[in-house]
């Protein structure tokens, strides 16, 4: 575990483009401690998630985003804003899709997208204070 941490951490050091989502366990970090304190998801925070998560879509134009839910939190001495949504790309299958991402403000809002389409997205953001509503199937 700590040796994917390092090697995620060097890769946004190195400014690389984006890599594969990191596995949804990893958002409880290494204390296990996964609370967050809810905050209100502004203009300029709803950028940085949109154009990080479009990175890693089939179809980043046609995205639409949904709800989106945000916490912060101080981890290990490093302060982080976690973000959990939905995103329907049509491009793939059309369906609301989950996903949960971090935000580093000390790190110039750097954005690391930690899962997409993961059927344990919503039990993570849960258990991190962010109540994401259940979506109805598509008729």
């Amino acid at each position: 575990m700590r040796k994917t941490i390092y090697l995620l951490s060097a890769a946004s050091l190195c400014g690389c483009v984006a890599a594969a989502p990191a596995p949804v366990e990893s958002i409880a970090g290494p204390s296990g401690n996964p609370l967050v304190d809810p905050v209100p998801i502004s203009l300029a925070m709803e950028e940085i998630v949109t154009a990080g998560v479009r990175q890693h879509l089939k179809n980043p134009l046609a995205a639409k985003f949904g709800t989106m839910l945000a916490g912060e939190r101080s981890l290990n001495g490093r302060h982080e804003i976690v973000v959990c949504g939905y995103v329907d790309d049509k491009g793939s299958s059309g369906d609301n899709e989950p996903f949960i991402g971090k935000i580093y403000p000390d790190a110039r809002n750097s954005f690391e997208l930690v899962a997409i389409n993961d059927t344990s997205i919503s039990g993570t953001c849960n258990m991190a204070g962010l109540a994401m509503p259940e979506l109805k199937p598509n008729s």
